[in-house]
């Protein structure tokens, strides 16, 4: 069954290549992708990996915690995108007031 897994905890040195190396292990990866900041271009520390794989639980078990680069990766399934999105005095949805844990603060 084809499923979208989410990598976190990933060393900066690690690239696109790399997730995808790790993964064919364990099954066959459609797309292997690390997100990388829009502005500075560098890795944002996550990705996400496609792979057709039998047994998902045990794909987990054996790649959870997996040191690569230095870095023990923490791998779950993927969540829909569409989901639920936070709504809170800091979120701009809510109409409240914002707080001081952020709300539309920006840094320049």
């Amino acid at each position: 069954m084809l499923v979208k897994l989410f990598v976190g905890n990933l060393a900066w040195s690690v690239d696109d290549q790399t997730l995808e190396d790790v993964f064919n292990d364990f099954g066959t990866v459609q797309s292997a992708r690390v997100v990388n900041d829009r502005d500075t271009g560098r890795s944002r520390g996550f990705g996400f990996v496609e792979i057709d794989v039998d047994d998902l639980s045990e794909v987990i078990r054996k790649t959870d915690g997996l040191d690569i680069n230095g870095r023990a990766i923490r791998v779950n399934e993927a969540e829909d995108k569409g989901g639920p999105r936070r709504s809170g005095p800091s979120s701009p949805r809510s109409g409240g007031e914002r707080s001081d844990r952020g709300g539309f603060n920006r840094r320049y």
